[in-house]
């Protein structure tokens, strides 16, 4: 099993980071070279994943230690531009280590198209004969993509809804798909449209949008970790995060805030592997609204030991096939360092690292406040914007962390004092 507590990171240099991630997980250094800029994604690479090419964006990647999943140790590679993210889900994994770290649950990996069909004249009996023809549809549908349907999955259901617009009643037509290790977004799509036209002449209407919808509430997945008072700081911080999750739960715009921080780790992972943020983010902020209001994703619980126990569930559809996952090099290399096998290990390590962040953010808040922690990591970046080379960074930023004042101006200030002092 990886041994995933790895204490000193931050000490290391990149490179050595690398050396002891091929040392704990058994690796090739070759599976790890993509994430050198100069080997890592191309301009010519890049224009055959997008259109118009002009050059390519660079995002730092952490790698977020101390992570068990389902009994498994993991190293989890986070691409994202804020300070404190990285640090905060690693403590977050070293706090649940007592307890077993993450354990996680899924619906499996099943996607949904939509295939939206206006002007019908009755609109419940068109709904009924498309579910008499039910059986005929779906093989439609599986002719589309025989392949999958081989490795076992493809079209597993339909079901038709009664839409109310402004336009009047729509019969919107849902194919569900199991995608086994793909997102799905391509196989579902294709379904639709080649569906369409017999729903339209089943239904006796006419076939508008057919697309799949990025709210995936049949494939959750869920984690759960528990967080002893004593690794927290004792029974009060327990106490005081209950306290704050429970504001979320109630409060629409503490809410917001609070389920950020969960894309903070969520988002970070999904964008490592090359999966699509978009797609995950929508259907996790729709999800927080399946109730009728806007609420919180995670829930936090006080247990009979005393222990804090938190619970997150929420849409994850990312896969391991198609997309950038398999066509950027830089991802490859995540997703070996992760070591999913499968489109649902990954959203389940994923899902535990939302979990973890938010579990620190709201550790955080619960105690010292937010800004401490992240302006102490901070300083780092503020250094350098304020012109400190390699060698001085490390200096500013303690010096601006101790001033208490993490500020451009004040960056500049200190670095303009140190050069003086070095003559």
């Amino acid at each position: 099993m990886t041994q995933s507590r790895w204490s000193g990171t931050k000490d290391l240099t990149p490179a050595q980071r690398r050396e002891g991630l091929v040392e704990r997980t058994g690796l090739d250094a070759a599976d790890l070279q993509a994430l050198e800029p100069t080997d890592g994604l191309t301009v010519d690479a890049a224009d055959v994943l997008i259109e118009n090419v002009i050059g390519v964006l660079g995002v730092p990647v952490g790698l977020a230690t101390n992570f068990i999943v389902d009994g498994e140790g993991v190293f989890v590679p986070m691409a994202t531009e804020e300070p404190s993210v990285v640090a905060a889900a690693s403590n977050a994994a070293r706090w649940a280590h007592a307890s077993g770290g993450f354990h996680t649950s899924s619906t499996g990996p099943i996607m949904q198209a939509q295939v939206q069909i206006v002007d019908v004249e009755d609109p419940q009996a068109a709904k009924s004969r498309i579910l008499e023809r039910r059986d005929e549809l779906i093989a439609s549908a599986n002719e589309v993509d025989p392949l999958l349907v081989k490795l076992g999955g493809g079209c597993v259901d339909i079901l038709p809804r009664l839409v109310d617009t402004a336009d009047g009643i729509h019969v919107v037509v849902h194919l569900v798909v199991d995608v086994r290790d793909a997102m799905g977004a391509n196989a579902v799509n294709s379904m639709a449209e080649r569906t369409s036209e017999l729903i339209s002449d089943i239904a006796g209407g006419t076939a508008r949008l057919r697309i799949l919808t990025n709210l995936a509430d049949r494939r959750l997945v869920r984690a759960r970790a528990v967080f002893t008072a004593e690794s927290l700081g004792g029974p009060e911080v327990a106490d005081r995060m209950i306290e704050g999750a429970a504001f979320a739960e109630a409060d629409a715009y503490r809410a917001a805030t609070h389920n950020k921080g969960i894309m903070n780790g969520i988002s970070a992972v999904v964008l490592a592997t090359g999966n699509d943020t978009r797609a995950v983010e929508a259907g996790c902020h729709a999800y927080a609204s399946a109730t009728g209001r806007y609420t919180a994703l995670s829930h936090f619980e006080k247990n009979a030991d005393g222990d804090l126990e938190a619970t997150l569930e929420v849409p994850m559809p990312v896969g391991l096939v198609g997309g950038a996952t398999r066509s950027h090099p830089v991802a490859q290399s995540n997703v070996k360092i992760i070591g999913a096998e499968s489109a649902d290990r990954l959203a389940r390590v994923i899902t535990a690292v939302g979990l973890a962040q938010n579990a620190a953010a709201v550790r955080a808040l619960a105690t010292e406040g937010i800004q401490r922690g992240h302006m102490t990591l901070h300083a780092r970046t503020v250094a350098v914007a304020a012109g400190a080379q390699a060698d001085e960074v490390s200096e500013v930023a303690a010096r601006l962390v101790a001033s208490g004042t993490v500020r451009s101006d004040k960056a500049e200030e200190i670095l303009a004092i140190l050069r003086s002092e070095q003559g």
